[in-house]
């Protein structure tokens, strides 16, 4: 009830507009400019607030920038990485609250870039000054804050991750736009039956796909050795070390869109033309419908797959603990042999993950370059990736709160 309490305060903030913007002008100013640009992605992860100017049009997507930023630093910076490591749920905190200023950073400079894009395209009102300005940019990075602390809240009280939490319901509250799009586009002519059965098809292959490998993982056998305790007998046991074949979820995919996508949100921000001069160029190459971003797009997705494995498996320090409790690898001496065997599963494991997450965000796209109509639908494998994975592990957590209440589970 509380998860479902803040996401409904959410969605109160994501109907407020900002004063001072004609929202119907935005609406179809966006409707007719940017809606199968980069912009259209995250008016889809935003739930249509981008479009409409609301105090929570920035969503989460500053909060997502800031904690790249805040972890590759974790890498680059030995301070910040010592913070991490040594200092442990203090150190944390301290992450945590400098991701949270680096957030409201993060979300002034998008919301003065979201107002100078509003004033360049003339959709602000006739009466707006420097005043009016300052109001609208502080009312975005106030509500960028406020999406920060209610997906805070969420993670520490309800049930599930805020912020997954927070991007679920946006994209499920635009699924009666696409439904609507499609009939549009079918009734049009600008979408052939058969282009819509093949995306109806792809879409439910999708969610299939992601529900089989969502469950998928490597089960590394482990032994415990026999220990005598007085005249009891510990040990000796057969259990496995699990790994599953996407260990990061989504996170890889939601990062490499944001930093894939960010020349073509500044380009967005402009008024350079697409394919008018050296800038219009830069920017085709660029824009979300093209080849390069797609190729750019597969190799980040790789890239954080492989980060966010690092980050969550220590090979040495599973090898360490499992020497601490008696137990091995068969076929493998403790220590480094057992952490060198463990790194080598990971990383074919991760990049089967890896491999997966790539082609699941890229199929969308490339059928959008290839079926007319399709693009216009606003369907992307991140929004199918981030729904199925979210209500999954939604799923999951509800039926662990049951059973630690002795109720009986519904997944049995």
């Amino acid at each position: 009830m509380f998860t479902l309490l803040i996401l409904f305060i959410y969605r109160i903030g994501n109907r407020i507009p900002v004063p001072y913007v004609d929202v119907e002008a935005l609406r179809t100013f966006f409707d007719q400019t940017l809606s199968n640009t980069v912009l259209g992605f995250y008016n889809t992860l935003s739930g249509s607030a981008f479009s409409e100017a609301t105090i929570l049009a920035l969503s989460i997507q500053p909060y997502i920038n800031a904690s790249i930023i805040i972890q590759l630093l974790t890498i680059a910076i030995p301070a910040l990485e010592r913070m991490a490591k040594e200092e442990g749920e203090v150190g944390k905190k301290k992450l945590e609250r400098i991701t949270r200023y680096t957030t409201v950073g993060l979300g002034l400079l998008m919301g003065v870039a979201y107002t100078i894009m509003l004033n360049n395209y003339n959709i602000l009102s006739a009466d707006a000054n420097f005043l009016s300005y300052v109001v609208i940019v502080l009312a975005f990075t106030a509500g960028s804050a406020l999406v920060m602390w209610l997906g805070e809240q969420i993670t520490e009280f309800g049930i599930g991750n805020g912020i997954s939490m927070i991007l679920f319901a946006n994209i499920i509250s635009r699924i009666p736009d696409n439904v609507i799009s499609l009939v549009t586009n079918l009734s049009s002519g600008a979408m052939k039956w058969w282009g819509a059965t093949i995306t109806l098809v792809g879409v439910a292959a999708l969610v299939l796909l992601i529900v089989f490998i969502n469950d998928a993982e490597r089960r590394i056998p482990i032994q415990y050795a026999k220990r005598v305790v007085g005249r009891k007998v510990y040990g000796g046991q057969n259990t496995n070390l699990p790994i599953k074949v996407n260990m990061s979820g989504v996170m890889p995919v939601i990062f490499a869109q944001s930093i894939a996508s960010l020349p073509a949100t500044i380009f967005a921000f402009t008024s350079v033309q697409k394919g008018v001069g050296f800038w219009g160029t830069l920017r085709a190459i660029f824009d979300s419908d093209s080849w390069f971003y797609a190729f750019l797009y597969f190799i980040l997705i790789i890239g954080f797959a492989y980060f966010y494995a690092a980050v969550q498996y220590d090979p040495m320090e599973i090898a360490n603990n499992l020497k601490k409790n008696g137990g091995f690898i068969p076929g493998f001496r403790p220590g480094k042999p057992t952490a060198d065997f463990i790194a080598k599963v990971i990383h074919k494991i991760t990049f089967f993950g890896a491999i997966y997450l790539a082609i699941v965000a890229l199929l969308p796209i490339i059928a959008g370059n290839t079926i007319s109509g399709v693009q216009a639908l606003g369907i992307g494998g991140t929004s199918v990736i981030i729904v199925v994975g979210v209500a999954l592990e939604t799923v999951q957590a509800l039926e662990a709160q049951m059973l630690m209440r002795h109720h009986k589970g519904f997944l049995e």
